[in-house]
């Protein structure tokens, strides 16, 4: 009889502290515990969320009445270490630590995955993980200048649900995601649009620096001239919140909870709240037609996926828009948990050896 392995994942978002546990490849439960962003916003600094978020796990253990005593592994969404390679990770102090100081200067929630799953895991003394990070850097050369000398984009993205996205869509086909180009849309709390060539993500927008769409609590992408003008005299601090959790609908609204805009203002005839989403997903499908290029046209699907698919309309309206470069296949939610989890069964059963974190960026700059 084979072994059940229990595995428990734990995955931080910007509006949102997704958890789940699992019994081999079968999901128990699964949650996820909202956060608004306006209580969100009474911590000075991420890092200072950990207490609070960590109270909701436990609340959700609880209530749940899962006890993890003889839990085999905790799988934490990484965060903003250093730029490395996709696959699974060992959590130690070094990946901790350089992730607490963002050392891939990609400040946003998904920092405290690894910080809750090493928390769990020492209380029950288990195997700890990372799968697919952020940070994941895969981007091809042109992809990385800019107009400014020495100053290079990042290669940020939703990279766990979007590599596990297209591989669930290559097994539909009965191809691997290793032999397709995949435009992938990942549109949530925040989006990331990303080009995939043969299982390589080599182009997409840098989703942590606030690039690409304004999303539900980021600012996302505007004229410099315009951001200087209102930003000039902001602290700076201000401006990293509105890259990460006070720009988009929450600017605009005060909230970042997408139901509640769409069934309480939008439904009810709140004409520039309705611009306001419009807009946000007519940047998602402009965003979408820009990844085509990198892939020279030859596109093999358009992937989307996310929370946001939930609300009527969201799938529909972006079909329409970009059906004509590929077919469109949505996934409403995410496979971010199943990911974490099945990553783990592959390192306890042995089929998988996790990688040890070098605490050296993958890419380090151009010889030349």
């Amino acid at each position: 009889m084979e072994k059940t392995y229990r595995v428990f994942v734990v995955n931080p978002g910007s509006t949102s502290t997704k958890v789940a546990y699992f019994e081999n490849e079968k999901c128990v439960v699964s949650r996820s515990i909202f956060h608004d962003s306006s209580k969100l916003m009474t911590y000075e600094t991420i890092n200072d969320q950990l207490d609070y978020r960590m109270f909701g796990i436990r609340k959700f253990l609880s209530d749940s009445r899962i006890d993890l005593h003889g839990i085999d592994a905790v799988v934490g969404r990484g965060g903003p270490c250093y730029a490395c390679e996709s696959g699974t990770y060992e959590v130690d102090d070094k990946l901790i630590k350089d992730t607490k100081e963002v050392k891939g200067h990609f400040y946003h929630s998904s920092m405290l995955g690894v910080q809750l799953a090493k928390e769990i895991a020492n209380r029950y003394e288990c195997m700890c993980l990372m799968v697919d990070p952020p940070i994941v850097d895969e981007l091809c050369d042109l992809a990385r200048v800019t107009g400014v000398k020495d100053t290079y984009r990042r290669a940020t993205a939703h990279t766990l649900n979007a590599k596990a996205t297209g591989r669930v869509y290559a097994k539909e086909i009965g191809k691997k995601y290793e032999d397709l180009n995949l435009i992938i849309a990942h549109i949530d709390g925040g989006i990331s649009i990303t080009a995939h060539d043969h299982g390589r993500m080599i182009d997409g927008n840098d989703a942590g620096g606030g690039e690409g769409p304004f999303t539900p609590t980021r600012m996302g992408s505007m004229a410099v001239t315009d951001v200087l003008d209102y930003l000039f005299d902001k602290d700076p601090k201000e401006v990293r919140a509105l890259c990460s959790q006070r720009g988009g609908l929450s600017s605009w609204f005060g909230t970042s909870d997408s139901s509640k805009i769409y069934y309480e203002m939008i439904r009810r005839g709140d004409k520039k709240a309705e611009r306001v989403w419009n807009a946000m997903i007519y940047q998602c499908s402009k965003w979408i037609a820009m990844m085509s290029a990198p892939l020279k046209g030859k596109v093999d699907a358009i992937l989307l996926t996310g929370g946001l698919l939930r609300i009527p309309g969201v799938i529909d309206t972006i079909t329409e828009d970009v059906g004509w470069i590929a077919p469109v296949k949505a996934y409403p939610g995410e496979f971010e948990h199943e990911a974490m989890a099945y990553a783990a069964l592959r390192v306890l059963r042995g089929e998988e050896k996790p990688k040890k974190y070098t605490g050296k960026p993958v890419w380090t700059g151009f010889d030349d």
